[in-house]
């Protein structure tokens, strides 16, 4: 099944109706004695890894699977995950990509939503055992025919599937690649199908937009299943470039700072949070070098205008702000933006075919430099989740635009800046509060690493404006009248002023890494 929409961008430069699986061989063509990935496991060549996947692929296919299945795929950064998402890729089978911190909750929602033929999995990861949750899942619906471990456990040894032998199926450009997970706090993440075309097509822009050659060296330091260091230009544009992609398992600060020291990295990307974590590391030990760095992305939250100043004085390269949707939409700032506008902006449009508006409450196009809520549709942004009627009536309008609930303004340079979700406004005593703002200039006190402004149920405000703050280690906490006499010489309006304001030491975390500020609430008003 393929979606008809996809048909009228076909005169666009770099579009193909041919599979991601397909694009591998041209790759592995181009560039066979390049080293592909390099994994805890050892190296792959270009030839070596598309043989590999063509191994795998055939051994899925003895096993049964076929065009059209759904597989949940859920694997830390290992070399055993690319090789399996390939394989998938090969044979027209469509991979749920779950994160690895997904539970029970998430799983079972994926599963009961697509029919899931098999769940691939870990033995075990960081503690937590996955060939149980396999199990259970597969107790409870018919439909999962498979569990296969990387490991033991299992119906099915991940590294038996493979075969020398057996003719692989085409794939249709058009046909879903495979789903993605929304970033939603609510536990329950929709569904988002891509297709192989309009994927490859997202990530050639981006991949332009980084300038990405073959001299390139990616750290996978994110989830390898989520959308950003996937296809923004993550592994798949390192790949067309003809780089290598180095698999980091545990995603510590420790751990991406010894990968970037020891093989050379030249770009990746982080969520703002890990990118200032990664600063206190390597500015009190020697041992690491990041002098091959030349980009460092920045993306999966907001990151504050002070808070990008402090990368900018630290890391010795660029610093490339992104914002995306899963759902298709991106924003990135250009190599050669001067330091001001990367940290004042999350740049431009990738390409130039995606319809985007800015628009207020009622769907009017607001004047340039107006903050208003972002709603696009074009070659690489989809026209409804997975299964979820209900879901796209209120995620996309009757011209087909898909509203992001992001609040954004654009300047006369076709530049956007994000602020925030425009569900997260504040409505305090009638007057209405972005708590990107009240975050932006908290982030500039000295003391401060971060900060969460979130609005609480008051019976005499209607909201009330709750600052939480992790200070920076060895700082002390600012008094109360002493954050408001500093938010006030930042020219924050007297109604913005928090009402209250709570120190920690983390904040939730949704799966994608973002603050998960539905539960930041809900464990203020528990307290």
């Amino acid at each position: 099944m393929y979606k008809k929409y996809l048909e009228k961008y076909e005169h666009l430069k770099d579009w193909e109706r041919i599979g991601i699986g397909e694009q591998l061989r041209r790759w592995a063509g181009k560039y066979p004695d390049k080293t592909a990935f390099i994994a805890e496991s050892g190296e792959l060549t270009y030839s070596e890894f598309d043989a590999e996947t063509d191994k795998a692929a055939r051994g899925f296919l003895q096993l049964g699977l076929k065009t059209g299945d759904k597989v949940v795929l859920q694997m830390p950064n290992v070399m055993a995950y690319p090789v399996t998402l390939f394989a998938l890729y090969k044979i027209g089978v469509i991979p749920i990509l779950a994160l690895y911190a997904h539970r029970e909750k998430e799983v079972r929602s994926m599963i009961s939503l697509t029919g899931a033929v098999a769940y691939i999995v870990p033995e075990k990861f960081q503690g937590y055992d996955f060939v149980a949750l396999a199990k259970k899942m597969q107790s409870e619906f018919d439909s999962l025919k498979y569990v296969i471990v990387d490991g033991d456990g299992g119906d099915v040894k991940l590294s038996d599937i493979k075969s020398e032998e057996g003719e692989l199926p085409e794939v249709d450009g058009y046909s879903n690649a495979h789903l993605l997970l929304s970033g939603g706090s609510t536990g329950i993440p929709k569904l988002i199908p891509r297709t192989h075309t309009d994927y490859i097509y997202n990530m050639v822009k981006c991949a332009e937009r980084c300038r990405m050659t073959e001299d390139d060296v990616y750290l996978v330091a994110l989830s390898g299943e989520h959308n950003f260091p996937l296809c923004c230009p993550g592994i798949l544009g390192t790949l067309r470039a003809g780089g290598t992609v180095v698999l980091c398992k545990n995603s510590s600060p420790d751990e991406i700072l010894d990968l970037i020291t020891e093989y050379g990295v030249t770009v990746t990307a982080l969520v703002p949070t890990m990118a200032l974590m990664c600063i206190s590391l390597f500015e009190n030990d020697d041992y690491y070098d990041l002098s091959s760095l030349r980009l460092l992305q920045v993306g999966g939250a907001m990151l504050q205008d002070a808070q990008a100043d402090e990368i900018m004085a630290k890391y010795p390269c660029k610093l490339n702000q992104v914002y995306g949707t899963t759902e298709g939409l991106m924003f990135i700032t250009e190599v050669d933006d001067t330091d001001d506008v990367i940290k004042s902006c999350q740049g431009r449009p990738i390409d130039d075919a995606t319809e985007i508006r800015i628009v207020d409450e009622n769907g009017n196009d607001v004047p340039e430099g107006e903050y208003g809520e972002v709603i696009c549709r074009g070659p690489f942004t989809i026209d409804g989740y997975f299964e979820a009627p209900e879901a796209n009536k209120t995620s996309f309008n009757e011209e087909g635009f898909y509203l992001t609930g992001d609040k954004a303004m654009r300047d006369k340079e076709n530049r956007y800046r994000l602020a925030g979700r425009v569900k997260e406004q504040i409505n305090r005593a009638g007057e209405k509060i972005m708590p990107s703002e009240v975050e932006e200039l908290l982030c500039k006190n000295e003391r401060i690493i971060d900060a969460a402004v979130v609005g609480i149920d008051d019976d005499m405000l209607g909201q009330k404006i709750c600052a939480c703050i992790i200070y920076k280690e060895g700082a002390a906490e600012l008094k109360y009248k002493e954050l408001i006499d500093f938010l006030s010489s930042e020219g924050l309006g007297s109604y913005k002023m928090p009402d209250e304001v709570r120190m920690m030491t983390e904040f939730p975390l949704t799966n994608m890494n973002k603050v998960n500020k539905v539960e930041l609430k809900k464990m203020i008003e528990n307290e």
